[in-house]
């Protein structure tokens, strides 16, 4: 099957516009006769469920944690992107797109890209409506901060907590339609599987998480908002219960996976301490509009950062990267920092950690002005380090964040499977091989709000929808797949635990497909995925009963598809013969250790199709067209 991204014709600043009017409509009070199920409940979950129910759709909607308000999106920090131009400092639609495409690595579309720049002054407008309590100058008018990978301030925030305010706005939006009755809420639910009739998509298979229940719900269409996958690695700044689990079972169903080798390490995280941590925890990208980032000048000092003089200090980025300085976009951030430790000027105990001071922030705003801005995120630092970051600076280290791979879509936000729809993280459309800061927040948003209430509606107005139940005979196949997976893990009865095998996979897929790669180390992490895979499902333990809340077995499913997985993302990663964004494969790179891209053999997305048992997948090719912008190697000096 060709891949058909189904991108309008047109001048580029009017494909959107020219999309939305040859869109097929449905009658208002048509939209009764559909029922949606949306399966997450972040940015871009809630956003959907609540704008497609007030548009008259019936929606059910299914939230792994006990509340919307617990999904991953409350956790983003720092700020949402928009062209508003408030600062009136040269910012514009095509220059956030032209920002976003270069911070991608030329690895996105262009159509898609342009359409989240459009839409992105809709999504503050809106969410100032919502009562959004963004920060203001002292005018009253909304404030801008910066962010890595542009030269403007475009970033709206809420404090520290920009993500919890945006979804809260979104939860409340979502609970009226509950309240109204247009809303089917499902917590505690984890889907575990998509039901596929004559090719379309009618309904999922999921499992009741706190008494074990195996539940069928039908559907005209799915809508999949599941987030990212970065738990493949263990140790990431995600929560424990993001995972794979959703989007790879629909893989295995016939939608086909988009660059998962593509994951973002983010460069201002609190280094790891323990053996036993859980999860990491990041500081926010807004902390680099004031804090710099500097290590000592020479390898191997353990004096404290108090005792090191100005003339022994080595502020790398803004050597290196003088017009950008501190706020170069992350993958680039990160590697620099790597690089420094590589070299023994790391700090800390562990000497894998750089300095993000503000000293001089301080001195020259004073603290009241740096508290103002940042006082929630210095107060989770110091909880978690017990240093006092007004006192002393900040010690980070990059760790795996976000990731830019994942189920391929087109321009309706549609995958290979007819009336599966993808959005937010859990696509690969508008980030390229590396996402700017603070537009996460954006995609999610503008793919809830404002597109996919058009796209499915097209959809669903053309297609040949006849009626089913979960009384259907692939229902009942596809719960009895579920419950056999089920059975099998309860069945292992073996001696290691579900988190000690994860942790290994997390270390063998930081050491050969973290911030720097090789085809030598790749080969060997494959062979030990492999090995590690035949370890599982022979000597894992899983307590407890399928019957009842089991948290074990939870995560022994997770795991289990994180162990195909990481093998994906390994093969994609091997057939990547380039550097670009995120994906660093040490053979590729510039003089300077910039990554190197060959536009001439792998300017596409590429797109892998499950083919079923052990044999290996296939991939297929989308070229990327860039007909608005040069393609040109990154430089951020």
């Amino acid at each position: 099957m060709p891949l058909d991204a189904k991108i309008p014709g047109g001048p580029l600043a009017e494909k959107w516009d020219r999309h939305l009017f040859e869109l097929k409509l449905i009658n208002p009070a048509n939209k009764r006769k559909y029922d949606i199920i949306v399966v997450g409940t972040g940015l871009a979950g809630g956003s959907a469920a609540a704008t497609l129910a007030e548009l008259g759709y019936n929606v059910k909607t299914f939230c792994i944690q006990d509340s919307p308000r617990r999904a991953h999106s409350i956790a983003a920090q720092g700020g949402i992107n928009a062209a508003k131009n408030y600062p009136n400092d040269g910012d514009s639609i095509w220059r956030l797109f032209y920002d976003t495409v270069k911070g991608g690595d030329f690895r996105s579309r262009e159509a898609n890209v342009y359409r989240l720049a459009q839409v992105s002054n809709h999504i503050i407008d809106h969410c100032v409506a919502q009562g959004i309590p963004f920060a203001r100058d002292y005018g009253g008018l909304l404030a801008n901060r910066s962010f890595g990978g542009a030269q403007v301030s475009r970033t709206f925030y809420a404090r520290g907590q920009t993500g919890q305010q945006l979804l809260l706005g979104a939860y409340s939006a979502l609970s009226r339609q509950i309240a109204d009755g247009k809303v089917q809420m499902f917590a505690r639910r984890e889907m575990l599987d998509l039901v596929v009739i004559n090719g379309q998509a009618r309904g999922i298979v999921v499992r009741n998480l706190i008494n074990g229940q195996i539940e069928r719900h039908d559907a005209h269409a799915v809508v999949l908002c599941t987030g990212g996958y970065g738990n493949v690695f263990f140790l990431s700044t995600n929560a424990m219960a993001s995972n794979v689990t959703a989007a790879f079972r629909v893989y295995k169903k016939g939608a086909w996976f988009a660059n998962p080798c593509f994951t973002q390490i983010h460069p201002t995280c609190i280094p790891v301490h323990g053996t036993y941590q859980s999860k990491l925890t990041l500081m926010s990208e807004s902390l680099r509009n004031d804090g710099r980032v500097w290590v000592p000048k020479n390898p191997g000092d353990k004096r404290s950062p108090s005792q090191i003089p100005e003339a022994e200090r080595d502020y790398f980025l803004e050597e290196k990267y003088p017009s950008f300085g501190n706020l170069v976009p992350r993958d680039v951030a990160s590697r620099n920092a790597k690089e420094q430790c590589d070299m023994g000027k790391g700090v800390g105990k562990t000497r894998l950690a750089v300095y993000l001071d503000f000293a001089d922030a301080i001195k020259r705003d004073t603290k009241a002005v740096i508290e103002n801005k940042y006082g929630n995120l210095f107060q989770m630092y110091e909880k978690i380090t017990a240093e006092d970051p007004y006192e002393t600076p900040m010690r980070i280290y990059p760790a795996v964040h976000y990731t830019m791979g994942g189920l391929w879509v087109d321009y309706n936000l549609m995958s290979t499977i007819d009336g599966l729809f993808v959005m937010g993280e859990a696509n690969f459309s508008d980030h390229g091989a590396n996402r700017l800061g603070a537009s996460a927040l954006m995609q999610g948003l503008a793919d809830g709000y404002f597109i996919i209430p058009y796209t499915i509606g097209g959809y669903l107005a053309g297609a040949e929808l006849p009626d089913v139940s979960t009384d259907h005979a692939a229902f009942k196949e596809t719960e009895n797949e579920v419950q056999s997976r089920t059975d099998k893990l309860l069945a292992i009865n073996g001696k290691r635990t579900v988190d000690d095998i994860h942790k290994e996979l997390g270390l063998i897929m930081w050491e050969y497909c973290g911030m720097a790669r090789n085809n030598e180390g790749l080969e060997k992490a494959r062979n030990l995925i492999q090995q590690l895979r035949g370890e599982f499902w022979e000597n894992v333990t899983v307590p407890g009963s399928g019957k009842d809340f089991n948290q074990s077995l939870e995560r022994a499913g997770r795991a289990a598809d994180f162990l195909e997985f990481a093998e994906l993302m390994i093969m994609d990663a091997l057939a990547r013969q380039e550097s670009c964004g995120g994906h660093f494969n040490e053979a590729y790179q510039t003089e300077a250790h910039e990554a190197r891209r060959d536009d001439e053999n792998f300017c596409y997305a590429a797109a892998w199709e499950f083919s079923g048992g052990d044999k290996e997948p296939q991939v297929h090719k989308e070229p990327l067209v860039f007909e608005n912008v040069d393609l040109s190697q990154r430089s951020y000096k």
